[in-house]
C-alpha cells in the first residue's frame, strides 16, 4: 500500500486491508479527517461508494459488514478491531446484468481489492466533498453543519503539508 500522506499533493489513502479477514476498515488517518469534515454518514466511505456505483444512493451499499460471519467478528476484536467497522467488498454490486457480467464474482472481487488497497484521494477531493455535504447540512440538517468547515480544512492542510 502507498504512504498515507504525499508532501505534495496531500493524497491520503483511504483503506486499511486486513488480510484475516480480507475487508478493509478505513485507514486511521482517513477516517480522522473524515470525521472532522463531516464526510462520514452511517460510514466513513458512503460517499466514495457513491462515485463507483454510477453516483447514486445505491452506491452506499457497496460495502457491508453485517455480513461479517461470527468467527470474523472474533477474529476482529481478536485484531482490535470494532467488528461493526469492518467492510466487506460485495462484487455483486459492481455489475448491473445489463451486458454482462464479463467476470466472476472472484474476478471482481480481486479487482476491486487491488483497487481498493491503492486508493488514495486528494486533499482537494475531500475538501470538495466536506463543502457539498457541508450545504446540503447547513440546510437540512442544521445540526451537522460545520460553519468552521475552512478552518478545519486549513489545519489539514497545513498538517499534510508540513515538513517532516
Amino acid at each position: 500500500m502507498g504512504p498515507e500522506s504525499d508532501q505534495t499533493t496531500a493524497c491520503i489513502s483511504v483503506f486499511q486491508y486486513l488480510e484475516p479477514l480480507d475487508a478493509f476498515v478505513p485507514a486511521p488517518l482517513y477516517r480522522a479527517v473524515a470525521q472532522d469534515l463531516g464526510l462520514v454518514e452511517w460510514n466513513a466511505v458512503v460517499w466514495i461508494g457513491r462515485f463507483f456505483l454510477l453516483d447514486n444512493d445505491f452506491g452506499e451499499h457497496w460495502f457491508d459488514g453485517a455480513d461479517l460471519p461470527d468467527e470474523l467478528r472474533e477474529v476482529a476484536r481478536g485484531m482490535g478491531i470494532d467488528p461493526d467497522e469492518v467492510l466487506i467488498l460485495r462484487p455483486e454490486v459492481f455489475q448491473n446484468g445489463r451486458d454482462g457480467p464479463q467476470h466472476t464474482d472472484a474476478a471482481r472481487k480481486r479487482f476491486w481489492t487491488d483497487v481498493l488497497c491503492s486508493l488514495c484521494l486528494s486533499l482537494d477531493t475531500l475538501a470538495d466533498e466536506a463543502r457539498l455535504i457541508n450545504e446540503i447540512n447547513r440546510v437540512r440538517f442544521p445540526e451537522d453543519f460545520r460553519p468552521d468547515l475552512e478552518e478545519r480544512l486549513n489545519h489539514w492542510r497545513a498538517r499534510l503539508l508540513a515538513p517532516r
